[in-house]
């Protein structure tokens, strides 16, 4: 079982619907969707939910009153200033550390595990599926990324899929690194500018420390030649795979508006066929293929 994991190290590259459309020429693969804070790729694979699961993690504090005897110190301990004067918990203002939990001489402070949101498993036309939605200024997205992935490659074992095609989240945070470890390698789409060098080049640096093979990938390379002239030198003078550019294409942007894939939008332009080459060189790759 390999997995591919394709990054931005910004959002707005593109890496979505590259996901979508490796989607459609890919075989015996299964899709996850590790974008949990924004997952948008069910928008392009109208997956059929076969099992929803609340996703639970963290905590906020809850003062019990009868046990309480005010003696302030949860006020004080509190650095994110979530207790009021009369001793209710702000549930916005908790971040869940625990700390009036722990220091309660009463024992008054009630910890409950919340809902943080949901994962799914679905089928879509291309394949299984396995996805989440975080709720809105949830935490703990980490923990569902790693979860999403252990139960896709269990999927994966069940059905002997031999390919994991994971949508990562954009920057370098813990989602993102809770998306790679393990990973066979990591598709690193960038555009032609400076904050697109810059997060690429943050993404590679992280790729090295946790020692996951990197390609990269030019997207849109038309709209600054110069730019992709100069990511192409920095990504080959590292001795890393540089695979190629693909143009800016309203192609792209109609086929997500009617929610499809750019093969299935329109399978014979040229956008298309560059796509599948450069899906071709991928799986072809010494990253995906050592033996080749």
């Amino acid at each position: 079982m390999k997995e591919l994991v394709i990054l931005s190290g910004k959002g707005g590259t593109g890496k979505t619907s590259l996901t979508a459309a490796f989607a459609a020429v890919s075989e015996n693969s299964i899709l996850i969707d590790a974008d949990v804070d924004a997952a948008d790729l069910h928008l392009l694979m109208s997956p059929e939910i076969k099992l929803q699961t609340d996703f639970k993690g963290g905590g906020i504090a809850i003062i019990d009153k009868d046990k309480c005897s005010e003696c302030g110190q949860c006020i004080e301990l509190c650095r994110f200033n979530a207790i009021s004067d009369d001793f209710i918990v702000d549930k916005i203002d908790c971040e869940g550390c625990g700390v009036c939990v722990d220091f309660c001489p009463e024992q008054a402070i009630d910890f409950p595990t919340q809902t943080c949101g949901q994962w799914y498993i679905s089928d879509t036309r291309f394949g299984p599926m396995v996805h989440a939605k975080l709720g809105i200024a949830q935490e703990n997205s980490g923990k569902l990324v790693a979860l999403v992935r252990q139960e896709a490659k269990k999927i994966a074992q069940e059905k002997n899929i031999d390919l994991l095609l994971t949508d990562g989240p954009p920057g370098v945070g813990c989602p993102v690194i809770a998306s790679i470890g393990g990973a066979t390698a990591l598709l690193i789409v960038t555009e032609p500018t400076v904050s697109g060098i810059h997060d690429m080049t943050r993404a590679l640096e992280l790729a090295q420390f946790f020692k996951v093979p990197a390609m990269v990938l030019v997207n849109k390379y038309d709209l600054n030649p110069d730019q992709a002239d100069t990511i192409e030198k920095f990504v080959k003078e590292r001795g890393l795979t540089f695979l190629g550019r693909i143009p800016f294409d309203p192609t792209f942007t109609k086929s997500m508006i009617q929610g499809k894939t750019i093969f299935e939008y329109d399978e014979k332009s040229d956008i298309s066929q560059q796509i599948k080459k450069m899906w071709g060189k991928i799986m072809a790759s010494s990253e995906m293929n050592p033996e080749a």
